[in-house]
């Protein structure tokens, strides 16, 4: 397959640079898998969506302000001088830092711009002087492995300088709104990491979540935080010679012990958002019956037309932009022609597309 197989036109108005001013106000599609036929809702509709038994499967991680900006040091710099008059504009230009993955104690790895002038050794000072890290690491595209040296508290350090990683699509510089609307109502403070939010997550209130819970659904909770491969273009054009980034995932033992009761009741799976999708479909594969396996790593499943689901039988999704891993997994989910012929009538009935936009519940209807 070619990545140009899952391109399509959308109009730049339909990117959604605002959340609405309700969460819950959201429209939704609604595709049936097996029939490919598509009805207009919204997101209030959702709980009559669902049925009685059904086991709903959140992702509770939670946003952190990982866009920060720093100065150089110099370290690296060639000195100033007559000679050398670009050195001073070297130190004093200031240096965008994306921090994706946490590798250690004190270790990340973060996409640097300008990359190209970064170099291993250098020693960048965030704004608010607080917090310091040094290069060690230099890797492709503007990646590079920071090891920051040591505070009291870094992720409060990190909440007073650092930014809410809104997409590049989102074409605004951030505001203090979007520290809590860019945050699911039930992400848990104790599972921080995510660089973005799991979108399809942004729509539900307590309301709609009360509504759900009175129609005899499950809830279960997993934690995957969703890093690199959500901002990075698939590189190459064959869709099968591409790997996705690693993400740190967390599925606990009564989660796991949920899904499997639910499985063997014949009860439905239903995934909130890919990464949620992401995250059971990579537990599964590591055990020979398909079972959840309990515990933490790193998951790095590529799910593209093609792929078997073991484990989800229903899935409420955000539109994904083109050409990305993500369609590609709506697209193995739903199947490829159902998907995009939903995703042309949702451009041409104007539905607001990615982060802050509407979204799609995937399912076989009854």
């Amino acid at each position: 397959m070619l990545v140009s197989e899952f391109d399509f036109p959308l109009p730049p108005e339909l990117i959604a640079q605002q959340p609405l001013p309700e969460r819950s106000a959201s429209r939704l599609l609604h595709l049936d898998r097996a029939t490919g036929k598509h009805h207009d809702r919204t997101f209030r509709d959702y709980p009559q969506l669902l049925h009685s038994g059904d086991l709903l499967v959140f992702n509770d991680t939670r946003v952190i302000p990982a866009r920060i900006f720093a100065k150089r040091s110099g370290t690296r710099a060639q000195p100033i001088s007559d000679q050398n008059p670009a050195a001073k504009e070297f130190l004093q230009g200031r240096v965008e830092v994306l921090l994706t993955r946490r590798t250690g104690e004190l270790e990340w790895q973060a996409l640097v711009r300008p990359g190209r002038k970064i170099g291993v050794g250098e020693l960048l000072t965030f704004e608010g002087g607080e917090i310091e890290a040094e290069v060690i690491e230099r890797g492709e595209f503007g990646e590079r492995t920071l090891r920051f040296r040591p505070v009291p508290d870094f992720f409060a350090a990190l909440e007073r300088c650092g930014h809410i990683p809104l997409p590049p699509y989102i074409d605004r510089p951030d505001v203090p709104e979007d520290r809590e609307r860019y945050q699911t109502v039930f992400s848990d403070a104790q599972k921080s990491g995510s660089v973005a939010a799991p979108t399809a997550g942004l729509h539900f209130t307590p309301e709609v979540l009360r509504a759900i819970e009175e129609r005899g659904v499950e809830a279960a909770k997993i934690t995957l935080h969703v890093g690199l491969g959500t901002f990075q273009p698939l590189r190459d054009e064959v869709v099968e010679n591409n790997r996705l980034h690693k993400e740190d995932y967390f599925i606990s033992e009564e989660t796991a012990a949920q899904i499997d009761r639910a499985r063997r009741e014949k009860r439905r799976i239903v995934a909130v958002g890919t990464t949620t999708a992401r995250t059971l479909e990579f537990a599964a594969s590591l055990s020979k019956d398909g079972s959840i396996v309990a515990g933490n790593g790193l998951a790095d499943i590529f799910i593209y037309p093609g792929y078997h689901f073991r484990v989800v039988d229903a899935l409420l999704t955000n539109f994904h932009l083109p050409k990305s891993s993500l369609l590609m997994l709506v697209c193995a989910f739903a199947g490829k022609e159902n998907a995009m012929q939903a995703y042309a009538h949702a451009v041409a009935e104007r539905y607001r597309f990615f982060s802050y936009g509407d979204c799609m519940f995937i399912e076989t209807s009854h």
